[in-house]
């Protein structure tokens, strides 16, 4: 899949790798993709007019329109049995709308899955507690996942994850959150001796709060040369890992990637090998999911990078 030309020459639709030079070196994309829907909208309209003519939705709908209209026409007369009869309508209406779009959501994920090569897993599934956001909530499991060889060539794991948060008000009622994100999960068991915790966190509150709040934190900030990143990202490792190393990651080529070449939105965190690279929301388009896909494969080598240059060994081909 080769990107369109844009006016200072470079290519839309891929990811520079953040090495040496995001100039030459670029993240392979996979050749040839087989095309899949664009989003899970697309089928949408197919399965509606289908189940709209279905002869169950047809009888159904019926008899739930008589029943509303019986029951208005009896407890107040004609007037609102027509309107019970219209309510009953608008409700059938989007019941059959939210079938739809679960159809159109399953028929988008399996040709996903299928024209990626990756072997999908639908429905709720546990993902280990690997990272911060990998334990956070009540509960937390998977409604996608896709393992493989994912676009640009990281081997891992793609996910519509979600954690659930109980909370309880004054009046002892409870309240589910429910909080969503797409990520990739994949293992650079290399990086564990060169940094065992690194963490580029999307940035919230005031940076003039920064010092105060990080004595309260169990890892270091890393300070960089990037006033644009910092604005955007709050940047961390682990509090005995070596300042000089995250540093070497944090090149101004890699910088200036995330900067203007990283996804909205976008985090990663790494711990003892463990990648998990985020974005907020469940994507449902195909652009989206292979735009965080290849972002995730450009920080899984620029880390693999600086770790096998430290141990002197080439570092692995992820494509």
């Amino acid at each position: 899949m080769t990107g369109q030309p844009t006016s200072d020459g470079s290519e839309t639709g891929r990811v520079p790798s953040p090495g040496a030079d995001p100039a030459i070196q670029q993240v392979p994309e996979p050749a040839d993709l087989p095309p899949v829907p664009e989003d899970a909208d697309d089928t949408r309209g197919h399965h509606l007019r289908r189940l709209l003519r279905h002869p169950v939705t047809l009888i159904v709908g019926a008899i739930v329109v008589a029943i509303a209209f019986a029951a208005g026409l009896v407890a107040a007369g004609a007037a609102i049995g027509g309107a019970a009869a219209g309510v009953a309508i608008l409700l059938t209406l989007l019941v059959v709308w939210l079938l739809a779009s679960g159809k159109a959501q399953d028929d988008f994920y399996r040709a996903y899955g299928e024209g990626r090569g990756l072997t999908r897993i639908s429905g709720k599934s546990d993902l280990p507690p690997l990272t911060p956001l990998l334990q956070k909530g009540d509960r937390r499991y998977a409604q996608q996942r896709f393992n493989g060889v994912l676009p640009g060539g990281v081997d891992g794991s793609l996910c519509l994850y979600t954690y659930e948060e109980e909370t309880r008000d004054s009046d002892g009622n409870e309240q589910t959150t429910y909080v969503n994100y797409t990520l990739v999960m994949t293992q650079l068991p290399e990086t564990t001796p060169f940094m065992e915790e690194l963490f580029c966190q999307r940035r919230f509150g005031f940076r003039f709060m920064d010092s105060m709040e990080d004595v309260f934190r169990k890892r270091q900030r890393v300070e960089h040369e990037s006033e644009a990143v910092d604005k955007k990202f709050e940047i961390f490792m682990g509090r005995s890992d070596d300042l000089n190393r995250a540093r070497q990651i944090l090149s101004p080529t890699f910088l200036v990637w995330l900067e203007n070449h990283s996804p909205e939105a976008y985090a990663f965190e790494l711990v003892g090998g463990s990648l998990v690279c985020n974005v907020k929301g469940h994507k449902k388009s195909a652009s989206e999911l292979d735009t965080l896909c290849t972002a995730s494969a450009a920080v899984a080598r620029r880390l693999q990078e600086e770790a096998t240059e430290l141990s002197g060994t080439p570092a692995p081909d992820a494509s």
